[in-house]
């Protein structure tokens, strides 16, 4: 048998005729006509190597100028922080020297009051429960911060220290505050009160006197008693 040809499907769609007219004189009105362009293909350029190298420096420069802006904005950060945490640290320094003020102030205002309990103790009237509340009080201050100074054997400190006596002796090799009057008190680093001391400076020894006379010598000066024996 011989093989059947598929038969061909029927024509497609045919595209339209276009006639144009290129005739430069209208036949109907003898007119001159004016010339038609004749549409054009858009062409789509390539881009050249130089432009591709253009985009690509435009590109550095864009990020290198975002790392500039970063560097800066960094650098203004870490200004900041450090002027920040100096505040803190003299808005911290400044309140705790409020503090130790106003602690000084209260503590100054009970030295009156310690003196009144040193001199009873040292007439004994420093005794029973007087005596357990002017320890506990004494305790709590010292607890605080408060230090006494003021004591014999010292060595004086015009700093710490109001001399308003003075003697001089060869028992002491410098001044030394021998006689306290009231002692002081200083709380951490701030001097309260003065403590009222007499001082003594050393003086050297005086020579021991030589005598004139050895074994019946002539004395030294060359005097001779002239008397004689009566």
């Amino acid at each position: 048998m011989t093989p059947r040809h598929s038969e061909p499907e029927g024509p497609g769609p045919e595209e339209p005729v276009v006639v144009r007219d290129r005739r430069r004189v209208d036949p109907e009105t003898g007119e001159i006509r004016e010339p038609v362009a004749e549409p054009t293909e858009a062409v789509v350029e390539e881009p050249s190597g130089s432009s591709l190298g253009d985009s690509a420096d435009d590109a550095v420069t864009v990020v290198s100028d975002v790392e500039k802006q970063l560097a800066e904005r960094t650098a203004d950060l870490q200004r900041l922080q450090a002027e920040y945490a100096n505040y803190r640290k003299r808005v911290d320094r400044d309140r705790e020297a409020v503090v130790q003020g106003a602690k000084a102030a209260v503590v100054g205002e009970l030295l009156p009051l310690l003196d009144d309990l040193e001199r009873a103790e040292q007439h004994g009237d420093l005794t029973g429960a007087f005596k357990a509340v002017g320890d506990k009080l004494v305790s709590g201050l010292q607890r605080a911060g408060l230090e006494s100074f003021g004591a014999e054997g010292e060595v004086f400190d015009p700093n710490v220290h109001e001399a308003v006596q003075h003697n001089t002796s060869p028992d002491v090799s410098g001044p030394t505050v021998t006689v306290v009057m009231r002692r002081g008190y200083r709380f951490g680093d701030r001097v309260l009160r003065e403590a009222l001391v007499g001082v003594t400076d050393h003086e050297p020894a005086a020579a021991a006197p030589v005598d004139g006379s050895v074994g019946g010598e002539l004395p030294l000066d060359g005097s001779i008693d002239e008397s004689g024996p009566q």
